[in-house]
């Protein structure tokens, strides 16, 4: 399991304070709103794991954190603060952070609805991607408004078949295998680290809104699923009520634990992807640990059944 030494991102946060410090020439403006050195940064950041979760463009804590994390493990000063040095040392034989993406029909026929209704869903075949925007955003791993801002003549929701569109490129530099993971409640993230202790993933998460049932402790993976259906229990959100009747979810990205499931050996509880990916970060979840879907199928392939799992307050 991880210990001390290797809690990295509580005690880089410290090491920034007191090195201060602002950027360099390249980062002139970076926390004035978007950005696009902020935006490769976070490309580059979250094709080595290192997410601040939707990639945006703007600087903010969850970029911050990233940055100061990947300063460390790779002999940087850990100030948390972008320079052209770190942006160079991050790009150095990588491919373009941005890339062309072509609108298919395909694309279109694959959309579907995402209905309110518990039963409605339950009919469906899949729990699809509701409009291009949704697709492209998630394909991107960047918010809405950010596919938005880099595709301006786009007709949004739906361009059309043949639309030419610009999306982050956010293929994996590396793909580390987990030999033990760490779940932060105080700081909502999930740590990944490989056999010789190094940190190799970091990725921010959604916890339970009622403090109850956060569990704290040594725990383990227990089973992985890509693509997983969901089993909606009734009783689970309306406690005591007349309806017992469970419902089986289609899989699919809108699918309530999203593109991936990794079930621990606490009985309910996993961490999983969601359909709402902005909202990860908050105190909402019924119990299980939210990520973004593309840092959930990261994870889920890191992880191996057995795989240690500790989580702590701090």
């Amino acid at each position: 399991m991880p210990n001390a030494k290797h809690r990295l991102p509580l005690l880089l946060i410290a090491a920034a304070a007191a090195l201060g410090g602002r950027a360099d020439e390249a980062f002139q403006n970076y926390r004035a709103g978007f950005d696009r050195d902020v935006l490769a940064l976070q490309i580059l950041l979250d094709r080595q794991n290192f997410s601040c979760n939707c990639i945006d463009g703007v600087w903010g804590a969850r970029t911050e954190i990233a940055l100061l994390t990947w300063q460390t493990l790779n002999g940087l000063p850990a100030t948390g603060i972008p320079t052209a040095e770190t942006l160079g040392a991050l790009s150095a034989n990588a491919p373009d952070v941005l890339a062309g993406y072509t609108v298919t029909a395909k694309d279109h026929a694959e959309l579907g609805p995402f209905p309110e209704d518990w039963e409605a869903r339950a009919r469906l075949t899949a729990m699809r991607y509701t409009t291009i925007l949704e697709m492209a955003a998630e394909r991107g791993h960047a918010t809405e408004r950010l596919i938005q801002r880099l595709n301006p003549h786009a007709a949004w929701p739906n361009p059309p078949p043949g639309t030419e569109l610009t999306l982050p490129n956010c293929a994996p530099a590396a793909k580390p295998k987990a030999a033990s993971i760490r779940i932060s409640l105080g700081r909502t993230e999930v740590t990944v680290f490989n056999a010789d202790g190094r940190l190799v993933g970091l990725f921010p998460c959604s916890i339970a809104r009622d403090k109850a049932k956060r569990p704290v402790g040594d725990l383990a993976v227990k089973a992985v699923a890509l693509n997983p259906t969901y089993t909606y229990d009734p009783q689970l959100f309306f406690p005591g009520g007349a309806n017992t009747s469970k419902l089986i979810i289609p899989p699919g990205p809108n699918n309530p634990v999203g593109t991936a499931w990794v079930s621990l050996t606490l009985q309910g509880y996993g961490i999983h992807g969601t359909p709402f990916p902005a909202n990860i970060g908050r105190a909402e979840s019924k119990g299980c640990f939210r990520l973004a879907n593309w840092n959930a199928e990261k994870l889920a392939r890191m992880v191996s059944i057995g795989t240690a799992v500790e989580i702590e307050e701090e």
